[in-house]
């Protein structure tokens, strides 16, 4: 299976917590102004890397204690996302998806695309919420604005209800 990616970052220590490997999917259809990567926005651009691959890259780096999913929008390609997510889950990675969407319309769309719901399951934190540039916080944590969240998402799936976190 193939992910349509803008790029990635091997070594980053500021999309998450740890030493992270982050993916930048390619496609996003939130446009928000003053977007941090804007060139992810086109479905068309980036390039297609098999899931196999940039499995065996994350594996051969020993120091990493997570994957980023960023983008772009992550659940624009939620399915091949998933699928990675399941295996690096099967490896001890924790996961990061950022996200332009809020939590709540996530599960109302999960109910037509289980493939959102998937992503979803194996995404330890969920960063949601578009960028709004009059709400930029420079001094948040993995966050641009003080409307993005940190979502605990196994607590949210379970309890059946948001529950927000801090990310140390």
């Amino acid at each position: 299976m193939y992910l349509r990616i803008a790029g990635v970052e091997k070594e980053s220590v500021v999309d998450g917590p740890g030493l992270r490997y982050v993916i930048f999917v390619q496609g996003c259809e939130h446009d928000c102004p003053g977007c941090h990567n804007p060139q992810t926005h086109d479905r068309n651009g980036g390039e297609t890397v098999e899931l196999a691959a940039l499995l065996q890259d994350i594996c051969s780096r020993k120091l990493l204690k997570g994957v980023t999913f960023s983008g772009g929008e992550p659940f624009l390609q939620a399915r091949p996302l998933s699928i990675l997510g399941r295996e690096l889950k099967k490896r001890n990675y924790d996961i990061v998806t950022y996200s332009g969407y809020y939590f709540e319309e996530l599960m109302a769309m999960s109910v037509r695309n289980p493939d959102i719901r998937n992503l979803l399951q194996v995404t330890d934190w969920l960063i949601d919420g578009p960028f709004i540039i009059g709400r930029r916080d420079l001094s948040l944590p993995y966050r641009g604005s003080t409307n993005q969240r940190i979502i605990d998402v196994a607590v949210s799936l379970k309890q059946g209800s948001l529950w927000q976190t801090k990310l140390a």
